[in-house]
C-alpha cells in the first residue's frame, strides 16, 4: 500500500515512516525538504498520486496566534483537495488532548480549525488525539522559565513517549477509517508541575519550579481536566523514567 506521511522527517514522522517501511508498505516521507509543501502546494499532487491512506504529522513553524491559525487552516485546505483529486481513503491527523477545551490558545484555535476541515472534507478520516509528549519537556520547562524559576500550573498531564505515538500513528494508517477522534495518552498522570521538576532534577539543572495555577500553557489557563484524557484512550507503555534512560539523559 502507498501511504504517503506529510510531515515525515520530523520527530513523530520519521519513526511513523520507519514503522510502515518495517511492514513493508509504500512510503513516502513528504516534507518542505523533499520538494512537498503543504503551503504553497508544490509537489502534492505528484506524491498522492496512487496512494491509499495520508498521514498529516506536519506542525506550525510558528506558534503565534496568526501564523498558527494561517498554517493550519491553508495546510489542510491544499492537502485536503489533493487528496480528494488523487482518491486517498483515508486521511489521518495527530491533534492534542484538549483541543476542543483549550480556546484560549491560538495554538488550540489552529487545531481546531484544522479538525474541522477534515471533518467537512468528505474523505474517511481518523484524528488521532495525543496527550503531550515526553520530548517537550524541555520546550516547556523553557517557556515557563524567569531567571532560574520554572512558574508551571500544577494541573495534571499524561506524557507520552513519542515511540509510543509513532506505534499508535502506523497502526491507525494500517485500520480502516473510524470517521471518529481516538485518543491516546501517556501510562502515568501526574501534575505538570512534579513532572518538570523531576525532568530538571534528573538533567542536573539548577532550576527552580513553581507550581502556579495562573501559570499559563500556549495561553491557556489549565485545571485537571485540561491534557488528560477521559475518554477510554490507547495507553502507551513507557514511563517517564524508561524514556528518560533512552532518550533524554544529559550529555
Amino acid at each position: 500500500m502507498k501511504i504517503v506521511v506529510i510531515g515525515g522527517t520530523g520527530l513523530i514522522g520519521s519513526k511513523t515512516v520507519e514503522r510502515l517501511r518495517k511492514r513493508g508498505h509504500d512510503v513516502i516521507a513528504a516534507s518542505p525538504n523533499s520538494g512537498v509543501n503543504t503551503i504553497t502546494g508544490e509537489g502534492l499532487a505528484e506524491a498522492l498520486s496512487g496512494a491509499e491512506v495520508v498521514l498529516d504529522l506536519a506542525n506550525s513553524p510558528s506558534f503565534e496566534d496568526k501564523a498558527v491559525l494561517e498554517f493550519f487552516e491553508t495546510s489542510g485546505r491544499n492537502l485536503l483537495a489533493a487528496e480528494k483529486a488523487a482518491g486517498v481513503k483515508h486521511h489521518i491527523a495527530l491533534s492534542v488532548v484538549g483541543t476542543e477545551r483549550l480556546q484560549e490558545s491560538g495554538y488550540f484555535r489552529g487545531k481546531l480549525a484544522q479538525e474541522k476541515l477534515i471533518k467537512a472534507s468528505g474523505i474517511p478520516y481518523t484524528i488521532v488525539h495525543s496527550t503531550q509528549f515526553m520530548e517537550f519537556l524541555g520546550g516547556i520547562a523553557q517557556s515557563g522559565t524567569v531567571g532560574q524559576t520554572v512558574h508551571l500550573s500544577p494541573a495534571y498531564v499524561q506524557p507520552i513517549a513519542s515511540d509510543d505515538v509513532a506505534d499508535a500513528m502506523a497502526d491507525v494508517a494500517l485500520s480502516a477509517p473510524a470517521n471518529a477522534t481516538l485518543e491516546i495518552a501517556g501510562p502515568e498522570r501526574v501534575r505538570l508541575s512534579e513532572l518538570v521538576a523531576r525532568y530538571l532534577k534528573a538533567m542536573k539543572d539548577p532550576r527552580i519550579v513553581e507550581a502556579d495555577v495562573e501559570a499559563r500553557y500556549f495561553g491557556a489557563r489549565l485545571n485537571d481536566q485540561s491534557l488528560v484524557s477521559d475518554d477510554n484512550p490507547r495507553l502507551g507503555s513507557i514511563t517517564f523514567e524508561q524514556w528518560f534512560a533512552k532518550s533524554a539523559q544529559p550529555t
